[in-house]
C-alpha cells in the first residue's frame, strides 16, 4: 500500500510539473537495446512471477478466494515455480556467457556519488524537466539505483524465495531440514514477506518505465528491442567506470533533434 501511495503521489506531481514545465528533450536516437533472448527471459519471468503472486495469495488466504480450487492453485503455483527456476538458471548461463552479467554488478568506484545523483533526479530533477543524469547505452543499460536493486533482487530475494518455497513444498520429505529453518511457522510468513517485496518491486518497476523518452517507450523497447534514448553532449559527465563497447546499432529519429 505504501508503494502504491508513493507511486501515485510521484505520478501526480510529475503530471502537474509537466504541464507547467514541459520536458525539453535534446538529441534522441533509437538504439537496439535488448536482444531477443533478453526480451524472452524478461517477459517469461514477469508473467511467471505475477501469476505466482496471484496463486500464492489464493493459497495464503483460501477463505477470501473460495471461487478458486485450492488444489488446482497449488499445482499451478508449483509448476510456475519450476518454470521460474529453469528460466533463472538459463538466464544466468546466458548472462555469464554473453558477458551481460556485468550490467548487474555495481562498480564501487563512484557508485555512491552516482547513486545520489540518480536519486536527486527522481526526487527533484524529473519535476523540473531535466534529462536523465546518465546516458543509457547497450553497454550500460542500468543506472546505479537499478544496478543495486537488481543485484539484491536476483542475488538475494529470488534465491531466498526459491529456497523457502522448495522447503515448504518438501516439508514432509525433508522435515528434519525444514525444522532447522524454523519449520512452517517461520518459512510460510517469510516466504509471504519476500513475495510482497516482489510485488512492491513490480509496482515501482512498471511505474519507472514511464520515465523514459515517452511514457510507453520503455515497454515498447522490451517488445521490439529498439528504445529511444537521449544522447548526451560530448564531454558531458557520465557514470564513473563506464566500460567501453562496440558501436551500438542506432538509428536517428526524424523530428526529434536538439530542442
Amino acid at each position: 500500500m505504501g508503494v502504491l501511495l508513493g507511486v501515485t503521489g510521484h505520478a501526480v506531481l510529475r503530471v502537474i510539473s509537466g504541464l507547467r514545465r514541459p520536458k525539453q528533450l535534446g538529441q534522441v536516437e533509437e538504439v537496439y537495446m535488448y536482444d531477443a533472448y533478453e526480451r524472452f527471459w524478461h517477459w517469461l519471468q514477469t508473467i511467471t512471477i505475477v501469476i505466482l503472486l496471484f496463486t500464492g495469495l489464493i493459497i495464503h488466504r483460501p477463505d477470501m478466494f473460495g471461487a478458486f480450487s485450492f488444489r488446482y492453485m497449488v499445482t499451478i503455483h508449483n509448476v510456475l515455480a519450476f518454470i521460474l527456476v529453469v528460466n533463472a538458471a538459463l538466464s544466468l548461463f546466458w548472462h555469464l556467457v554473453s558477458g551481460e552479467i556485468r550490467q548487474y554488478i555495481p562498480r564501487p568506484y563512484g557508485f555512491f556519488d552516482n547513486a545520489i545523483v540518480q536519486a536527486k533526479y527522481y526526487l527533484q530533477g524529473i519535476f523540473k524537466g531535466n534529462a536523465h543524469p546518465f546516458e543509457k547505452t547497450k553497454a550500460k543499460k542500468l543506472n546505479p539505483l537499478q544496478q543495486v536493486t537488481y543485484f539484491g533482487l536476483l542475488n538475494v530475494l529470488l534465491p531466498l524465495q526459491i529456497i523457502t518455497g522448495a522447503l515448504m513444498w518438501g516439508v514432509q520429505q525433508w522435515s528434519s531440514v525444514v525444522g532447522l529453518f524454523g519449520g512452517l511457522p517461520f518459512l510460510a510468513p517469510f516466504h509471504s514477506l519476500v513475495a510482497w517485496l516482489f510485488a512492491s518491486f513490480i509496482v515501482a518497476h512498471v511505474y519507472l518505465t514511464t520515465t523514459g523518452v515517452t511514457v510507453f517507450d520503455d515497454i515498447r523497447a522490451m517488445v521490439t528491442g529498439w528504445e529511444k534514448v537521449e544522447i548526451h553532449d560530448e564531454g558531458e559527465p557520465v557514470e564513473a567506470g563506464e566500460p567501453s563497447a562496440e558501436e551500438p546499432m542506432m538509428r536517428p529519429i526524424p523530428g526529434e533533434s536538439q530542442a
